[in-house]
């Protein structure tokens, strides 16, 4: 056998123990929690390990119990979930449209200090959640967003508006600058020519940027604490979350089930938003 053969076959069966290895320590514990959350306690108490569930001991009461609202003996995911919507897809909708603007500026235009631009925006990124918290909370508090959606909404912002430059700079980068300039010829002023050409091109960028930026909305839970602990009504799903956990009379069951429902939203728009990036590379291509 040759060395190339042997080295084909070799890293053929590695890689395929890889993906397998990967597949498991990924998709065995969400199974795991996904199975607990249909399970009764008394089930659960009589056999912990097993990774099957029967007919008999399948149940939605823990779902029904997650998702009722407070006021009826749940634990009222459904406003927390439309509050996790609301800000999540208020701080994308925002950070997109302030860091479209300001990667497009960076990667095209030339002034002072333009090279460094983008490491600061990146070195901003990289402070500590911690250090912000207190003097976020103070600022806020004094303006009367302590306590509101609105308020968790443009701290998440100011987060994510540097990371978000930084990521849609380097694809800005790689589109060539030749399109624009055909663009210009055919009359187009600077603001069509990022809206017809530039944008259609930055897609799959710009959604994966969007979904990272969801992602740390909906999962963030240090200043959904500190800004929204006082205001239940107010609270997102990680926040409510987490305190269901600590909660000693709160089955593990329940708690998975609210695990599940904290996390399904994201897996989904995460498959949907792969089709869409594979679709939005497919057609960039065909329009170059």
């Amino acid at each position: 056998m040759s060395r190339a053969v042997f080295e084909e076959r070799f890293f053929g069966a590695a890689r395929w123990m890889v993906i397998a290895f990967l597949a498991v320590i990924t998709i065995v514990p969400f199974y795991y929690m996904l199975l607990l959350s249909v399970k009764s306690i008394d089930s659960l108490l009589l056999d912990p390990g097993s990774l099957w569930v029967s007919a008999e001991e399948f149940t939605t009461a823990t779902y029904e119990e997650v998702l009722e609202p407070t006021s009826e003996g749940g634990q009222g995911f459904v406003g927390m979930l439309t509050n996790s919507a609301f800000v999540s897809l208020g701080t994308v909708g925002l950070t997109l449209i302030a860091a479209v603007p300001g990667a497009y500026a960076i990667s095209r235009l030339r002034f002072f200090g333009g090279r460094q631009v983008s490491a600061v925006f990146l070195a901003v990124y990289l402070f500590p959640a911690t250090l912000l918290a207190v003097p976020l909370f103070v600022m806020f508090a004094k303006l009367g967003l302590q306590g509101s959606l609105v308020g968790l909404a443009i701290v998440y912002i100011a987060q994510t508006v540097p990371v978000s430059i930084y990521m849609m700079k380097n694809y800005f980068v790689t589109i060539p600058t030749s399109i624009e300039e055909a663009a210009a010829l055919d009359g187009c002023s600077r603001l069509q020519t990022v809206r017809r050409v530039v944008l259609p091109l930055a897609a799959p960028s710009i959604m994966a940027t969007a979904l990272y930026i969801f992602m740390i909305a909906w999962n963030e839970f240090l200043f959904a604490l500190l800004f929204l602990a006082a205001e239940p009504s107010e609270w997102t799903v990680s926040l409510g979350l987490q305190l269901l956990s600590d909660g000693v009379e709160v089955s593990k069951t329940v708690l998975m089930a609210g695990s599940v429902v904290l996390t399904v939203p994201v897996v989904v728009l995460f498959f949907a938003a792969e089709r869409m990036l594979t679709e939005g590379l497919t057609s960039g291509a065909d329009k170059s």
